[in-house]
């Protein structure tokens, strides 16, 4: 038996190699897998990316080509490095880096060695492309901005990392991925599908013609266009008034819930990242620890939202019934409580409603703040209440919006003071700066303006939304869907009319417009901040908020101002401004124009910095955008609403 033993197992282990092979070739289910075979070159074709157009229908974002140098580190042979290295404008060290980098990813895959040549050195290149085996050039688009506003809006495009093709298998090394703005939050839209070319390889490495007559092979797919709501000219002229100061815009279509303007400042040209020196380029923006161009301030920054918060309080008073229109408190410069008081400017007391919200008073709302929270005797119940109300017009949270970025500010809830005090060691003097906009309350421009514009419709808000046509595709629903408040339609009447006189009798009746009834309510908020560990205080921000016509309003905005000192200053003028340019295409209060243009507040900005110049301690300005003069004002007769 013994003798037989060798024989039988020969014969099993070649039955077993048999059906294996029968199995794979006939029954396997998985197909021969292309990606993987080092006998086929795979070549990917890239689509053009989908064009990007302003709600006017002016084209904002197209495309351009680019020339990348490729190599497959395995298959490169020795070559004259300094050549090469003077033909692509690289050190020898610069080559070891990348080349010793694409080896540790894959020595078999294709990885990018150069990307973004220009075409003249493509040129240069090409002639001497034969003299250097495992490298090649591979044409693709690559973004180009016909502007030089809006990058906060429109983002760039960059190479995709090792985590995102980890998570995104579509992706390979060298392969573009939206980063920010619009090209971020519309990637699968914008991209396209790529197509891919298989080519068989003999023995000795060489190409030799495609693979099975290229009945593998794709063609890829275009991008789709994409249509957004920002108005351009809009913009354009948001970001003029802005410059040399810190802040954010953000104005909303209340009867659409779409962005006609997101203006965060300061910014940069959105050009400046495209191309060879986009890396280059990103590290100056990014360690600009002042400006901070690339920290989009109307959808990141948290800021307390003062006074025009008071008419969050004064519609949850009524709604709670705890207030009526006709009640009347005293202001003695301000309210006292506890041994503390509440300082106020001077106006006349006491005030009804009306004259508490364009007065702006401080005692007024402080009064109707603690007839919410201590309606029941459970004050943590009054809390909960409240913070419900605020948070139904898309405070306390992200909105849900398809933007890139964004944060939640903050609205306190009993919670909050629970963990702060102690359950049940708390009362609604322990919070009462909620009041009047500040204490632990946060909000971003953002929301300032959609809670502006729910204000304006009397009751309700469509989802902030960036997005307004896709080319061939619908839009989701949940932004065509309005969002309703806790609050009833019959209180927003006597809100709206405060907000009016605001601009006829109030805070802001310097920045009246001609012809435009508008609504707003001026802020100023304490500022803070730490210096050689010490909390101090800096200038206060300058906000505004508003919408205009006071019927059926058209826009809805939110101005924020860093260190603007009060309301009306800055913001009050910028929002009035751009109100006029929106509704009337041409600006009659040149006036105030020419002083938001020729008034700076780098010097403000400075003071955190032991009195250095704006702009150095290793910060670099890159390209703050010039003043345009063609977006001043012009005649009526020369200018058209776009």
């Amino acid at each position: 038996m013994r003798k037989f033993l060798l024989f039988f197992i020969i014969i099993a282990v070649g039955v077993i190699f048999i059906f294996r092979l029968f199995y794979l070739q006939v029954y396997t289910p998985q197909t021969h897998d292309l990606y993987e075979d080092n006998a086929i070159r795979k070549v990917f074709d890239y689509p053009k990316r989908g064009f990007v157009f302003d709600r006017n229908g002016e084209l904002l974002v197209s495309n351009q080509p680019s020339y990348d140098v490729m190599f497959i580190p395995r298959e490169v042979k020795p070559l004259d490095t300094l050549e090469f290295c003077e033909l692509l404008k690289i050190n020898k060290d610069q080559f070891i880096e990348i080349y010793n980098k694409a080896h540790r990813y894959s020595p078999w895959l294709p990885s990018v060695f150069i990307p973004h040549l220009s075409k003249e050195d493509y040129a240069a290149l090409q002639e001497k492309m034969r003299k250097f085996e495992g490298f090649y050039i591979q044409k693709r688009s690559i973004r180009y901005y016909q502007t030089t506003i809006g990058a906060n809006v429109l983002g760039d495009i960059g190479e995709v990392n090792n985590a995102i093709i980890e998570k995104q298998p579509y992706y390979k090394m060298g392969d573009l991925i939206g980063k920010q703005g619009i090209e971020l939050s519309y990637e699968q839209t914008l991209r396209g599908v790529k197509g891919i070319k298989f080519i068989q390889k003999d023995r000795f490495n060489r190409d030799i013609g495609p693979y099975k007559n290229g009945i593998y092979d794709t063609l890829p797919k275009p991008g789709e266009d994409i249509t957004i709501t920002i108005d351009a000219t809009l913009q354009a002229y948001g970001e003029l008034l802005m410059q040399n100061k810190h802040g954010g815009i953000i104005a909303i279509e209340p009867g659409t819930g779409e962005i006609l303007t997101m203006v965060s400042t300061p910014t940069y040209n959105p050009n400046l990242l495209v191309g060879r020196q986009r890396s280059a380029n990103f590290s100056k923006l990014y360690n600009d620890s002042i400006s901070k161009p690339l920290y989009d301030r109307g959808l990141q920054a948290m800021y307390p939202p003062g006074s025009p918060f008071k008419i969050l309080n004064a519609l949850i008073g009524l709604q709670e019934g705890v207030v009526t229109t006709e009640d009347r408190f005293s202001c003695n410069h301000g309210y006292s409580y506890g041994g503390r008081k509440m300082g106020c400017h001077g106006h006349p007391s006491p005030l009804a409603m009306n004259g508490g919200i364009y007065n702006s008073c401080n005692a007024y709302f402080a009064n109707v703040y603690r007839r919410i929270i201590d309606k029941f005797k459970d004050p943590a119940i009054g809390m909960d209440i409240w913070s419900n109300h605020v948070k139904s017009f898309g405070l306390g949270n992200y909105l849900n919006n398809d933007l890139s970025v964004g944060q939640p500010g903050k609205i306190p809830n009993s919670q909050t003071y629970d963990q702060l005090y102690g359950k049940n060691r708390w009362g609604s003097t322990y919070n009462l700066s909620n009041a009047i906009g500040q204490g632990e309350v946060l909000t971003t421009p953002i929301q300032l303006a959609n809670m502006v514009a729910a204000i304006g419709n009397r009751g309700y808000y469509y989802t902030p939304h960036i997005i307004k046509k896709i080319e061939g595709e619908t839009i989701d629903p949940k932004y065509t869907t309005p969002n309703h408040t806790t609050i009833d339609k019959q209180y927003f009447e006597p809100i709206v009319q405060g907000m009016f006189d605001v601009y006829n009798y109030g805070t802001a009746a310097a920045v009246q417009i001609p012809g435009i009834e508008i609504c707003g309510k001026t802020g100023t908020a304490e500022n803070f901040t730490k210096i050689n560990g010490v909390k101090t205080q800096l200038t206060d921000h300058s906000i505004f908020v508003a919408f205009a016509p006071k019927d059926n309003p058209k826009i809805a905005i939110a101005v924020f101002v860093e260190n603007g000192y009060w309301g009306s200053r800055f913001a009050g003028r910028i929002a009035s401004l751009m109100i006029e340019k929106y509704i009337k295409g041409y600006i009659t209060r040149t006036d105030m124009e020419d002083w938001i243009l020729t008034h700076s507040l780098e010097n403000e900005y400075a003071k955190p910095y032991s009195g250095e110049p704006f702009g150095i301690n290793g910060a670099t300005t890159l390209q703050v955008i010039p003043l345009d003069e063609s977006l001043r004002s012009k005649k009526p007769d020369s200018i058209t609403k776009q």
